[in-house]
């Protein structure tokens, strides 16, 4: 069963997004920041990670660069989940070494769709 770890300081936005990919049928991981969720990635190794960029303790960019320049979390995919919407900000969130990037509110099929397609990948 694929493992996906969901980092999100919004306590709602967690709970949504842990029922959709439990319905889905996957395992779920959950972290309130970036220095939680770099840990967790790092002893339980998840197929996929879906992480806020605007978080406490440490944002989502910082926790990507963390997770890319060390070799057990390097190789696993993290979509950015932002709030973040504007022109140029998916090729922004790509360009810094994002597997894709989901604006919140979230568009159920597109969510369901983007880790279905990444986990394909795999």
């Amino acid at each position: 069963m694929n493992k996906i770890l969901i980092i999100e300081d919004n306590e709602k936005n967690l709970k949504l997004f842990s029922v959709i990919i439990k319905f889905l049928g996957y395992a779920t991981l959950t972290a309130m920041n970036g220095k939680e969720g770099v840990s967790i990635a790092k002893e339980n190794a998840p197929d996929l990670i879906l992480m806020d960029i605007q978080m406490p303790v440490m944002d989502g960019i910082t926790a990507l660069n963390m997770l890319k320049s060390d070799e057990k979390t390097k190789n696993i995919p993290v979509i950015a989940l932002t709030s973040y919407a504007m022109a140029g900000d998916k090729e922004k969130f790509l360009g810094l070494g994002f597997s894709d990037y989901i604006s919140k509110p979230i568009d159920k099929d597109g969510f369901i769709k983007a880790i279905e397609n990444i986990l394909k990948e795999k």
